[in-house]
């Protein structure tokens, strides 16, 4: 299959002569080469890279022997199964990447069925975010969950923060490269600088803010135990995860009276209609319409 690597000595020799270049069939090489040309994220392409080996995985064949029909069916594959709009847009896009923008093929197909599904967030009241943090007794674990939703950060910009990127006489920090390989600012909660202060003192400026005990970088996983753990421990029926809490903080934003506007770039949302599922998230919890049943 392609996907391996190529093989070395005269094996190798009598391999490149069947097939045109080493680099035509090194796909994954490709993708990240073409990929940074563009300027995309890491994190894009360790994507893209994982669909399009998903891909040859089924479908054992050289790349020059994919059809429009094989596409199809990985795809219509996917919907059997119940896969998400958002899923099968990503794998489609990954697949477009590399047949239509780098072996420049017409396989690509207009798919109508992958629209993402606009589903409002589920998200924490005030009381239920106050029992998520008390039931979290190590004092890392409670800081990283404080600043996901004091902040709205997503899980990788918190356990990729360095020292250096923290402005506390400001208020505010730097996300350095987050999604879409964009700066922006974050603020920094008046209630938690004091707490943030005592714990960066003794680290070095360009030192990772949170990192394992084993003193390398906290994978997400980890803090994804945490917090079910936590809310087990808290009584919260919700599916409580890292990203929840970015929704939370988007929610309480604006029902603490502020805009979409103002909360846009604390998101790093491109597109103001993405911002705008937390007004009617807000907007759904605070209603003050009564029902005409209550009035009979």
């Amino acid at each position: 299959m392609f996907w391996k690597p190529l093989p070395t000595g005269q094996l190798r020799t009598k391999y490149l002569r069947e097939h045109e270049s080493e680099e035509q069939m090194n796909i994954p090489e490709l993708v990240k080469k073409e990929a940074l040309r563009r300027g995309y994220s890491v994190r894009t392409i360790g994507t893209y890279q994982w669909c399009l080996e998903k891909f040859f995985r089924q479908y054992k064949k050289d790349p020059k022997e994919v059809k429009k029909a094989d596409i199809y069916d990985y795809l219509d594959g996917m919907i059997s199964k119940g896969k998400s709009g958002s899923t099968i847009n990503v794998h489609h896009s990954a697949l477009q990447f590399l047949f239509s923008e780098i072996l420049h093929k017409r396989l690509m197909v207009n798919i109508k069925y992958s629209r993402r599904r606009k589903r409002l967030p589920e998200v924490l009241d005030k009381q239920e975010t106050r029992r998520l943090l008390g039931a979290i007794d190590n004092k890392k674990y409670r800081l990283i969950t404080a600043l996901m939703y004091s902040s709205g950060l997503r899980i990788s910009e918190v356990l990729s923060l360095k020292v250096k990127d923290l402005s506390l006489e400001n208020n505010n920090g730097w996300v350095r490269e987050g999604k879409g390989s964009k700066d922006r600012s974050f603020i920094v909660a008046e209630n938690l600088k004091a707490e943030l202060e005592d714990w960066i003192k003794d680290k070095s400026h360009g030192s990772y803010i949170f990192l394992s005990n084993r003193n390398r970088k906290f994978h997400p996983n980890s803090v994804r135990k945490i917090l079910r753990k936590a809310a087990k421990r808290a009584g919260i029926q919700k599916n409580v995860y890292p990203h929840l809490l970015r929704h939370c903080f988007g929610t309480d934003v604006i029902k603490n009276g502020y805009t979409e506007a103002e909360l846009q770039p604390l998101m790093g949302h491109k597109n103001i209609e993405t911002t705008r599922t937390y007004v009617h998230v807000a907007n759904a919890q605070t209603t003050r319409v009564k029902s005409p049943y209550d009035m009979l």
